[in-house]
């Protein structure tokens, strides 16, 4: 089934004003309802190759998956979704091949990323994400952080040590807990979520959160909500006017239309003596 219509896709990755190259990795496929975002870390050029493998890899076997199954279909035993073991399992494929590749190749030792990436599928949207790269969801002018940092500040946050608030002020944000390419395998967090027309979806690495307010975020949103362009050049341009620390990477889709999945003929005919 092709998405070609339903969603309006972005997006925008800047060096930044410190860093002398970018290791953010970015990519989207509106026709399939992809969006993968990665943050990679290393020495040298070595963030850069983990994010790029991160996100090829998932792209390619995401691609791969969607033409060849049925992502009406679910797990009995989990009760996942299609969708969010498809992004599971390119994940933790991608985790693999850069663990080994840092292991195999002096150059890369010690690379990692994070990563963050949504697949739209009959009205819903599964999210699955590793360390501090996030997603935001805008709706009806309402601006929620869909997924929560693996990370040391969150952990703190979570046990009551800091406010929600006092976290945004706190210098101590890039401790992840959570990476790609760190260990030989990877928990990844999976969720899903209903979709609604008018509904933007903004995937962005820690260089924007760290850097620009939810606040004013939301407000940029808000503003150019039409032309999600303007939204991608303003958020990486407050990033920068607020000292450009890191690389700043956004992907952004709008949802159009609804895009309910084509119901086979057997389901619908169980659905009648449901």
């Amino acid at each position: 089934m092709t998405l070609r219509g339903k969603l309006r896709c972005v997006g925008m990755t800047d060096t930044g004003k410190v860093r002398e190259h970018n290791e953010d990795t970015i990519a989207f496929d509106a026709d399939i309802g992809l969006l993968v975002l990665a943050d990679g870390m290393g020495g040298y050029n070595a963030g850069e190759v983990a994010s790029g493998i991160a996100v090829k890899t998932i792209l390619n076997l995401v691609r791969e998956s969607v033409e060849r199954e049925d992502l009406s279909a679910g797990d009995r035993v989990t009760g996942m979704s299609r969708p969010c073991i498809i992004l599971r399992d390119a994940i933790q494929r991608a985790n693999k091949i850069i663990y080994q590749t840092a292991r195999t190749q002096p150059q890369c030792e010690g690379m990692g990323t994070t990563v963050v990436s949504a697949l739209f599928y009959d009205n819903k949207v599964a999210v699955a994400h590793v360390g501090d790269s996030r997603m935001y969801r805008w709706r009806d002018d309402r601006f929620d952080q869909v997924t929560m940092d693996h990370s040391l500040l969150q952990e703190l946050v979570d046990r009551g040590f800091y406010s929600a608030e006092e976290a945004q002020r706190a210098a101590n944000k890039n401790y992840v807990t959570r990476a790609l390419g760190v260990e030989p395998n990877v928990e990844v967090e999976v969720q899903e979520f209903p979709v609604q027309k008018g509904d933007i979806y903004v995937l962005c690495s820690d260089g924007l959160s760290d850097m620009v307010e939810d606040d004013d975020i939301h407000l940029t949103i808000s503003t150019f909500s039409a032309n999600l362009d303007m939204v991608a050049k303003q958020l990486i341009q407050l990033t920068n006017d607020n000292g450009g620390r890191d690389n700043v990477s956004v992907v952004m889709a709008q949802v159009l239309d609804t895009f309910p999945a084509r119901r086979r003929v057997f389901d619908r005919i169980l659905g009648w003596f449901g």
